[in-house]
Formats: structure tokens, sequence, C-alpha cells
């Protein structure tokens, strides 16, 4: 059946500012061809691609944070230290649990992201 996540999207009303985010700040590698200035990046066997409109949080979620995706990192505090260098807020610093460890983040067109 499903054998893996194919296209994952995000919606941002400054597709440029939020492209340079994924591409500069958490360095994913962006292909070269933007289907039509919907930029598309690389991740894993998956890819990540920016259509232009407004995001809009769910309605009184449960729980009231969750991300909407989460990357796994080789090195979470080189993240950290890369998304501190550029001035990205983390709200509620690196948590862990047991042997995991995570950090959330909103991207520039307020997505809430995860490291892992």
């Amino acid at each position: 059946m499903i054998e893996n996540v194919e296209v994952i999207c995000l919606w941002a009303e400054d597709v440029i500012k939020t492209a340079h985010f994924y591409k500069d700040i958490l360095r994913l590698e962006m292909l070269p061809h933007d289907h039509g200035g919907r930029p598309h990046f690389k991740v894993g066997d998956a890819y990540l691609t920016i259509l232009r409109g407004k995001p809009h949080p769910a309605e009184d979620p449960d729980p009231e944070r969750f991300p909407l995706f989460a990357f796994r990192v080789q090195d979470l505090d080189s993240a950290v230290g890369r998304l501190q260098a550029n001035g990205v807020e983390l709200p509620w610093g690196i948590e862990g649990q047991g042997d995991s460890r995570w950090v959330m983040f909103h991207d520039p067109a307020g997505n809430l992201i995860e490291l892992t």
C-alpha cells in the first residue's frame, strides 16, 4: 500500500523569505527548478514545496502546541546554534524526554516546525 511520504506542502505569504529560511538556515537542498514560483526542496526521499497562501493554524487544537512536521538532524546542538545565530526564536528551548531531544520554532510563515 503506502510506502513513503512523497510531498509535503507549506503555505507562505512571503514565498521568497520562507524559501530562503529552508535553503540557507535549515540547509535543505533546493531543486534547480521552481515549478512556476513554487520552490521545491529535497528532504530524504520526499520533497517540501512552498506554495503562496496564508497558513491557517487549527482552531482550538489539542494539544495546543504540536509541529506540522519534524526533521531529524545529525547534531541537534549545532542545528540549534545555527538557528540562534540567525535570530530564530526558540520559545520552549531544547526539550527532551528519555533519550529523545527536540526543539520547536516557527518558520517565517508561522508554521510550527520541529528538529529532533
